[in-house]
């Protein structure tokens, strides 16, 4: 397994498989983790067996609280740069559209600027090219470092490689200051809020069972507000 396919099964939503499949998980870690510095290794190493150390439910809670409530923590890339507009269901058409020049075929419920997935596809092209795939979001991905460090979540540590790995020269502490900064989106009263400004919608408006997520990522405040973009971009990029 590459470093990078690593990091993206444990930045995923961990499924209850993970702790099934443990002694292949530090095994895998053994071997992807070579080109890392001793520091980071040794860190790494520390992530997996607290995680596998974790009950699931759990784990699943933790990952829950820091991806899947606000959207400052949100893996889907293009909910940073282009939020709600239209230019972000051509994104993802031309995202789903690279993935298929390269053997990649998503099921209809898989959202292309899931981080893990984007991680999954780089970890099976030239290591320069996923470098340069890295560098493009390097931004995102060291704001997300920086507010999972200020949230003093351990899964920094896997933003942090990411950064290091895609050589960005982008400044972590100075993101760090910024984002200590930030109002949160991820309260009770911050989601309440949006909640609010949701628009309840009865009868014919109302959506239909299809806009419900079953894929990654898993359902959740993000994903059901990602939902009508996936539907919407989805049925166009089908054979």
């Amino acid at each position: 397994m590459s470093m990078l396919k690593l990091i993206g099964v444990l930045m995923d939503y961990p499924q209850d498989e993970l702790w099934e499949h443990g002694d292949e998980l530090q095994a895998a870690l053994a071997e992807s983790s070579s080109k890392l510095s001793s520091s980071r290794r040794r860190a790494l190493q520390s992530f997996v067996t607290d995680l596998l150390a974790t009950d699931a439910l759990e784990a699943q809670d933790t990952w829950l609280s820091l991806f899947d409530r606000g959207r400052s923590m949100s893996l889907l890339l293009f909910e940073h740069i282009h939020g709600e507009s239209r230019d972000r269901g051509q994104a993802m058409v031309d995202l789903i559209e690279a993935y298929r020049k390269n053997g990649l075929h998503l099921s209809a419920k898989e959202l292309p600027d899931y981080l893990p997935l984007l991680l999954e596809y780089l970890s099976q092209r030239p290591e320069e090219e996923a470098r340069d795939w890295l560098h493009h979001v390097n931004h995102i991905v060291a704001l997300l470092a920086a507010r999972a460090g200020e949230r003093k979540s351990p899964y920094a540590l896997l933003f942090e490689i990411l950064v290091e790995y895609a050589e960005g020269k982008v400044e972590l502490d100075s993101l760090r200051q910024r984002v200590s900064d930030e109002p949160r989106d991820d309260t009770p009263e911050a989601m309440d809020l949006v909640w609010e400004e949701e628009a309840v919608r009865f009868g014919s408006d109302a959506p239909d069972d299809n806009c419900k997520p079953t894929g990654r990522p898993l359902p959740g405040t993000q994903a059901v507000r990602d939902a009508a973009v996936r539907e919407a971009v989805m049925p166009e990029v089908q054979p």
